[in-house]
């Protein structure tokens, strides 16, 4: 079994990823939902951070100094991640940002490994969407001696179109000017779910698959 797929049984196990109906932040009725805050204990914590491990060293094998996360969700995943490369004999550096600035003592806007214009991080964060927590990073990366962001690491693609027909993943790649991977995309899910048993019980049958193909056929861009 690869990570992709271990991942892909990690989130049906959390209960993380699920099937019915939902509506998004969009308005969009999705008939699926990945939840990353059912990541909720040290166990599960510090799995998902092996996987994201798992993804830098096939995307980015060692061209990184440290892993920066996003407050809140992305505290979390840096550090867990950080612990995972450490076991698999990579020892990198973790930061992250503060959302409100101290005004006593250390006043730095992020926690963690020293910066410099030489640094190199790879950012890691749940989803993406918009794109905008991860320019307000970008923002605050260089207002802290500008470290090189190498690439980025999410969880999920979920195919779908952005605010015009292209990919929103993709869309904000383009923008940033930084390459953007996740652990599995949507049709990862599908394509190893579809009529698998697990523990049982069938996840992905036929009637949902179709749902899902339809609302990708409206929605979706790879």
């Amino acid at each position: 079994m690869t990570y992709k797929e271990e991942f892909i049984e990690f989130l049906i196990e959390c209960n993380a990823l699920r099937f019915g109906e939902f509506e998004l932040k969009s308005g969009r009725i999705a008939p699926y939902f990945i939840n990353t805050g059912m990541f909720d204990t040290g166990l599960k914590i510090k799995k998902l951070g092996t996987f994201y491990a798992k993804a830098m060293q096939e995307h980015f094998p060692d061209n990184f100094d440290g892993i920066y996360g996003p407050a809140y969700k992305g505290i979390p995943l840096c550090i867990s991640a950080a612990q995972a490369l450490a076991d698999m004999g990579m020892d990198k550096g973790y930061v992250f940002n503060r959302k409100e600035a101290k005004t006593y003592a250390d006043k730095s806007l992020v926690v963690g490994m020293p910066l410099t214009s030489e640094t190199r991080l790879i950012l890691v964060d749940d989803v993406i969407t918009s794109g905008k927590a991860i320019r307000e990073s970008l923002e605050i990366l260089k207002s802290c001696n500008s470290p090189k962001v190498n690439g980025i690491i999410i969880s999920v693609n979920r195919q779908e179109k952005g605010k015009t027909d292209k990919n929103a993943l993709r869309e904000v790649e383009q923008i940033l000017g930084i390459p953007i991977h996740s652990i599995v995309t949507i049709t990862d899910i599908k394509e190893y779910l579809h009529n698998k048993q697990i523990e049982g019980r069938i996840i992905l049958d036929d009637h949902m698959l179709a749902k899902i193909n339809a609302y990708l056929e409206k929605y979706g861009a790879k």
